[in-house]
């Protein structure tokens, strides 16, 4: 064990004096910083422009049609249809309303070339604009009223039968996909990124000290297994220090800037996860992490250069791979608990994965939940200690990069 405490201390030190470690996690924390702040930054320059807005008039529309009557209900009709906008129905002619546009006097114009038929004018267009789609169904609204009060009947009564809606409610018994979607988005994509590049970083750190020797002397002062855990175990908590970072100034940005975020129902539903759902993403974050960490460092210790670790970490990437593009493809499909899921759920190196994207988007039974991580622990542990004997036995293999049989064959022996 005190070997192990040394070991981990070490480690964590060269992650914390590692320059690019700690410049990535600042540029992290500073981005999410920075966009978080983006509403209040934005709230004002949106004051600016609102004063520059006659007393707030964001609408001009131009009403062709010389019937009193049918210009109230178009008004009517787009007033209710724009409850953010100061609507006034005009005649001014079209060169008159563009020129208003374009000085700032007004935001947009709906000029009416026909009670089928207008044309939308904006000074700049939105990648977000709807209010052409929200004019279409305004008018043609105002177009079935005039029609029916065209039989006879008052506009009143038309209003009424055209407003008329059906109500109904949908109620999930299990669970809501679209509730949890970007919590289990958001823990799937952070567990890919950190196992490839934390993976990667194991697998470089003992590479490099089996090419310089510095193994061979490491090997005799300390016990493999205490080696192996303590340098995975290291990486693991750096990781999940610099995710604590980047999300917990997240959260704490998020809170200061609550009011100006409003509803939006995507940062709402980031920041507004269970308890219950916090747990179990921590549980399948750091298992998934630390089983896919033992098998990278095991494979850096077979390597004799550096040049070789890629190709020798290629085989197990693909299997992280495949495994995230099975998950993502069941989450875009809807379909989590389809046989691969339900199979992948008890495999070491999906599960964290496969059974925490159920547990997020469907009704799992606690049973299964409690088979899939003790499947994980286990095999966690089975992988650490057969990724120790394989940085032991790994001392003595220099050279072209050894085979697997020459591996289990080592392995066996020592």
């Amino acid at each position: 064990m005190k070997q192990f405490k040394t070991i981990l201390r070490f480690e964590l030190k060269n992650y914390f004096k590692n320059k690019t470690f700690v410049g990535i996690t600042l540029f992290l924390v500073l981005a999410i910083t920075v966009v978080m702040f983006l509403p209040r930054i934005t709230s004002l320059f949106d004051s600016d422009d609102a004063d520059a807005v006659n007393d707030g008039d964001k609408a001009v529309m131009l009403v062709k049609p010389s019937a009193k009557e049918l210009e109230e209900l178009v008004g009517t009709t787009f007033a209710a249809s724009f409850p953010d906008y100061d609507v006034k129905v005009t005649n001014e002619d079209e060169d008159t309303v563009k020129q208003k546009i374009t000085d700032g006097e007004v935001e947009c114009a709906f000029v009416m070339t026909g009670m089928d038929s207008y044309v939308y004018y904006v000074e700049n267009m939105s990648l977000y604009d709807a209010n052409a789609d929200i004019a279409r169904e305004a008018l043609t609204q105002v177009w079935r009223t005039n029609a029916i009060m065209a039989g006879g009947l008052s506009a009143e009564e038309a209003v009424d039968i055209m407003s008329f809606t059906v109500t109904g409610e949908a109620v999930s018994l299990g669970k809501n996909q679209m509730d949890n979607f970007f919590y289990t988005y958001i823990m799937i994509f952070a567990l890919y990124m950190v196992v490839l590049l934390y993976g990667q970083m194991v697998s470089t750190s003992v590479a490099t000290e089996k090419s310089s020797r510095a193994m061979e002397v490491l090997i005799t002062s300390a016990k493999p297994v205490a080696m192996m855990f303590g340098k995975v175990i290291a990486a693991c908590l750096a990781g999940l220090i610099q995710l604590v970072a980047v999300f917990g100034s997240a959260m704490v940005f998020y809170k200061i800037n609550e009011d100006y975020w409003g509803d939006n129902p995507i940062i709402t539903s980031i920041f507004d996860i269970p308890a219950d759902l916090l747990v179990y993403m921590l549980i399948f974050f750091v298992l998934g992490f630390l089983i896919y960490a033992f098998l990278y460092g095991a494979i850096g210790s077979t390597a004799s250069k550096l040049e070789d670790i890629n190709t020798s970490v290629m085989p197990l990437t693909f299997v992280f791979i495949i495994a995230f593009i099975v998950v993502i493809t069941s989450m875009s499909g809807g379909d989590v608990n389809n046989l691969a899921m339900r199979i992948c759920s008890y495999i070491p190196f999906t599960s964290p994965m496969a059974m925490f994207t159920r547990i997020a988007m469907s009704t799992v039974p606690l049973y299964e939940i409690i088979i899939s991580i003790g499947i994980l622990i286990a095999s966690v542990v089975g992988v650490g200690v057969v990724s120790a004997k394989i940085y032991r036995v790994g001392v003595v293999l220099y050279g072209t990069p050894p085979k697997l049989s020459a591996i289990i064959k080592a392995v066996r022996k020592s």
